[in-house]
């Protein structure tokens, strides 16, 4: 019985994250104003020049982090960044670099970002949520 309900667990969480990267796609085809092969693509990170943390933040992961999606950690929430702080920066970067448990994907919603720029979403992320 127990594994039915983790798979129900895990079930909900892909659902969630679905819905959650479906709201993104489309809001970035609505705020290009359609699509067409005529047109320079354009990234959900891609609005100015200058790198900025908390913009990507807002941009790039705050769907999922503000709301919960799939069980993200809250931003803002000590309770919800605290164990995953203690593990060390290092292994919350790989997290983001690489993606998180088939729930989060690689580079969470910053396709375009380096690995330094989500280091410093992190620090951002950390900064405002712990420390």
């Amino acid at each position: 019985m127990r594994d039915v309900r983790d798979i129900n667990v895990k079930l909900k969480n892909l659902v969630k994250t679905g819905v959650a990267l479906s709201g993104l796609i489309l809001a970035s085809v609505v705020s290009v104003g359609g699509v067409s092969a005529d047109q320079p693509s354009m990234t959900l990170a891609q609005v100015s020049e200058d790198f900025s943390a908390e913009r990507t933040y807002q941009q790039s992961c705050a769907a999922c982090h503000n709301s919960g999606a799939a069980g993200a950690p809250k931003f803002g929430n000590a309770d919800d960044w605290s164990a995953r702080a203690e593990k060390g920066k290092e292994t919350l970067y790989e997290s983001t670099i690489n993606g998180y448990n088939n729930i989060m994907p690689p580079k969470g919603m910053c396709f375009t970002c380096s690995d330094d720029e989500l280091k410093a979403v992190v620090d951002y992320i950390l900064a405002e949520s712990v420390e």
